[in-house]
């Protein structure tokens, strides 16, 4: 299985506003830190004292007022201030940034489509979210005090108020610090100009608006408004299930949209055209590194800008063009999930506003513990997506330089230039150095390291090699330590003692060739039907730990996948999740097309990725052991029907373009049921879809060539190669190949599938009714009804139809679109049909 958290780096605005909203109770918040610990911090650095300002503003005894019959409007969000105190937050800038709220009030969030009112009721048990509120936190950087003027009035007890409500304000200012800042630094003095404090006006296009509320029914939530972010109304609230701490999206959406896409596309300041990358590494824990970044600014206005870099990495030094640059390294706060997962964000303040074409160079220097020694010669990359700064998911040029100490072995994204031993010193333990490049640009580059073995398979003009060590991880599963052996006795003679055969321990390194070939088998039947394997090496490396990931020509693959046949089979005890384990590494090679060559725009195409990898691996299963395709496809569709302790349904977790919103207290492994369970279902039922026709069944659907849904794949790779798709992207490319027989009321598009299927949660049950056969002429009509149960009543799906034949052949005479309840249809069959069969193969997901 891939790797949810380590690969899933959507936009940076979507990193902040989950920084906001990831926050604890009041009792677990702590400010966040400023620099690292042994960087001085000056009192002249404007932006760290704007920033320190933003992360512990305060309630202004003079600001606290009465205020009755107020309301504020967002797009999409209502909210009245009925009765009640509030008092505002002294002043940045001349602007006030924050306000708490005791007294009575309402809000009122009506989600734009079924999706989001359904997830929202999952939460709240309604679908439009109508709550009274008797305490709220706010911070926000636009007109919000001057806009409430005219509901207030003076407060004589200010004092008492803020001494009731300032300890909770203050810290909950800093978990919208860096959001501040990022909105305030424009403000900053430019280059030249004398620190101050001056008037800060607001910018229009910029605004922000965070309330932590206390809900006289649903307790306390997060309601956030970012007009910065591609989906601008977020709601949430964190709950702790069995001990473990959840952040529940109960609904998040653009305030507007346009063209039917679920969210706005947010240009971004910069590009990124390539990095430059010098490395030390020194197992088993320390990195040090130097990162040029060519960026060229395709934004005007911003001045300072996020980078995503690991928490365990500190940056000592950032300049442009050879000047220093003031930074803020912002951890994120203690306890949440995003600092479970490691992420940092680091903000790069510049000396004036960027301006549209400028170009620069940007170097960082950085060093920390981001490496574990596991055992057994491993070493695991804990930072492996953001042991660089990145800002996401964007295509660049890299070339990596990496030394490291003799006896290990480091492998990289992209082709390796050189690899080399030096020693200056004759008593300096001797040093390797590698070089790494790529010849086009890559979403994102990573690099693994330890003491492995070589095995090597060649696959058309790709290289596959396999990087093993000897030994597993310290935490690997203990196979049985004994099997007792009863040998046979020779006649005549007593009977032999039974003899204890011990298990030898796994060798990832004594089974390295085998995963070369298995690789090699994959990239040979991808080939024959979407193209070429996308690089030229695909090297795949063993790491510690059940999950696997893959990079750009670099796989970085589980102890698990090394494993023999019958080791696996010690472990895996239920038959399926054998199969399915035996599928990893064609799961994670597909993935060098559908994910890395092909990317997902934002986290709602997630799914795109992780269904269509599992799909082509599963479909060399298939080739393989049909009976074992359906057994994993069944094993999905009964995870997707299971059950939580309150008695909901995991498919009602929500539908695939949720993406990480999935996984929740009320459904932990949501994510992983329906992105890649659901989704693959949805990418079989697709397949089918184009391919299954009476004229073309079973005619050389092998291969692209007679083949519309390979052809459709290999399409997708040659208009998006390089380039991230959204979901919609896709089904419009599916689209362009649909035959004549499945265009829904003579329409060649794909919009039916995407509201019901993609965007819905449905598992109906499908069942035939009233069927007849009558002869008309020389033809036999057989008409009936498609019954369509447990499903909403606008759903359409596409139903194969078979006729029974003598000696139980059967074949196909073709689909009919259920459109609701209940479907009427008329079609052609063979003469000597005995009966009618709906989807006997299972290619439609239903209950």
């Amino acid at each position: 299985m891939t790797e949810v958290i380590g690969k899933s780096r959507n936009c940076l605005a979507f990193k902040l506003l989950v920084l906001t909203l990831l926050v604890l109770s009041l009792e677990q918040l702590r400010p966040a830190s400023v620099f690292s610990a042994d960087t001085p911090r000056p009192s002249s650095k404007p932006a760290e004292q704007l920033y320190l300002q933003l992360n512990s503003v305060e309630l202004d005894p003079a600001r606290v007022y009465q205020i009755r019959e107020a309301a504020l409007d967002y797009p999409k969000l209502h909210m009245t201030f009925d009765d009640g105190k509030i008092g505002f937050t002294s002043d940045i800038y001349g602007k006030i940034t924050g306000a708490f709220f005791e007294g009575d009030g309402e809000l009122l969030v009506v989600p734009p489509d079924q999706a989001e009112r359904a997830s929202l009721m999952l939460f709240t048990g309604a679908a439009i979210l109508e709550e009274r509120f008797h305490t709220a936190y706010f911070r926000f950087n636009d007109n919000m005090f001057s806009d409430l003027q005219r509901y207030l009035r003076p407060s004589s007890d200010g004092k008492d108020f803020v001494g009731e409500w300032g300890n909770a304000a203050r810290s909950l200012a800093a978990g919208d610090a860096l959001r501040m800042f990022m909105s305030f630094s424009r403000c900053l003095p430019r280059e030249g100009q004398m620190p101050s404090a001056p008037a800060c006006e607001s910018d229009p296009a910029d605004r922000f608006l965070h309330a932590r509320i206390q809900g006289g029914k649903l307790g306390v939530f997060d309601v956030t408004y970012d007009s910065q972010a591609s989906e601008q109304i977020s709601i949430g609230q964190q709950k702790m299930r069995e001990g473990v701490a959840f952040y529940n999206t109960w609904t998040q959406f653009a305030s507007s949209v346009a063209n039917g896409q679920r969210q706005r596309q947010i240009p971004s300041e910069i590009a990124i055209r390539s990095y430059d990358i010098d490395a030390q590494v020194n197992p088993p824990t320390n990195l040090q590194a130097r990162a040029k970044l060519k960026i060229e600014v395709v934004r005007s206005g911003s001045r300072a800008l996020l980078f995503e870099l690991s928490r365990d990495l500190k940056v000592s030094t950032i300049t442009a063009d050879g000047a220093a640059l003031e930074f803020i390294q912002n951890q994120a706060v203690e306890g949440t999930q995003l600092a479970r997962r490691g992420n940092d964000l680091v903000a790069v303040v510049f000396p004036k506003a960027l301006e549209t074409g400028q170009q620069m160079e940007l170097n960082f220097n950085y060093a920390g513990d981001v490496l574990s020694e596991a055992g057994g010669g491993l070493v695991y990359v804990g930072a492996r997506g953001i042991w660089y700064p990145n800002r996401g998911m964007e295509a660049a040029k890299f070339d990596l330089h990496f030394r490291y100490p003799a006896g290990w072995s480091l492998l990289a994204t992209g082709e390796r230039v050189a690899t080399n031993e030096s020693s200056d010193e004759p008593q300096a333990a001797v040093q390797k150095s590698s070089h790494w490049v790529t010849r086009v640009p890559i979403p994102v580059a990573g690099f693994n390291l330890g003491r492995y073995s070589r095995a090597e398979a060649r696959v058309g003009d790709a290289i596959v090699e396999t990087y093993a060590a000897p030994g597993v991880e310290r935490t690997f599963p203990k196979t049985p330590e004994a099997e007792v052996a009863q040998p046979r006795s020779l006649p005549g003679f007593p009977p032999r003692p039974s003899v204890a055969m011990v298990t030898a321990p796994p060798s990832p390194a004594r089974n390295a060739q085998m995963v070369a070939d298995t690789a090699a088998a994959a990239i040979n039947f991808y080939a024959q039907r979407f193209g070429p394997y996308p690089y030229s090496t695909l090297r795949l490396t063993q790491m510690p730990g059940p999950l696997s990931q893959g990079w750009p020509g670099l796989i970085f693959l589980s102890s698990y996948s090394f494993l023999l046949p019958e080791e696996r089979a010690r472990i895996e005890r239920d038959p399926v999740d054998f199969l399915l384990s035996k599928q990893v590494t064609a799961h994670e090679t597909a993935h060098e097309w559908w994910g890395d060559l092909i990317y997902w725009r934002g986290y709602r195409d997630q799914w795109l990725s992780e269904g269509l990898a599992n799909y082509c691996s599963l479909m060399i299963l298939e080739s393989e052991n049909p009976a074992g395709f359906h057994q994993v496809l069944t094993r999905y569709r009964d995870n997707l029907l299971e059950k939580n302790k309150e008695g909901a349904v995991l498919k009602d977790a929500g539908p695939v373009t949720l993406g990480l919103r999935l996984s929740s207290s009320e459904f932990p492994d949501g994510y992983e049921a329906i992105s890649y369970g659901r989704g693959t279902w949805l990418f079989h039922m697709l397949r089918h879809m184009l391919d299954d026709e009476p004229s073309t069944t079973d005619k050389g659907r092998g291969t692209a060539g007679g083949s519309r849904f390979f052809r459709a794949l290999l399409k997708l790779r040659e208009q998006y190669a390089g380039k991230p798709v959204t979901t919609r992207d896709v089904l419009q490319v599916f689209s362009d190949e649909l035959p004549p027989t499945q265009r829904y009321e003579g329409k060649q598009q794909l919009q039916w599938f995407y509201e019901g299927w993609v965007n819905g949660t449905a598992i109906p049950h499908l069942q035939l009714q009233n069927v007849k056969f009558t002869e008309s002429g020389q033809s036999l009509i057989a008409s009936g009804i498609i019954l369509q149960r447990d499903a909403p009543k606008d759903l359409v799906t596409s139903v194969p139809l078979f006729a029974q034949l003598a000696g139980n052949r059967r074949v196909l005479v073709g689909r009919v679109f259920a459109d609701g309840p209940e479907a009427t249809f008329h079609i052609s069959v063979p003469a000597g049909t005995r009966k009618l069969l709906l989807d006997p193969d299972g290619t439609v997901l239903r209950n």
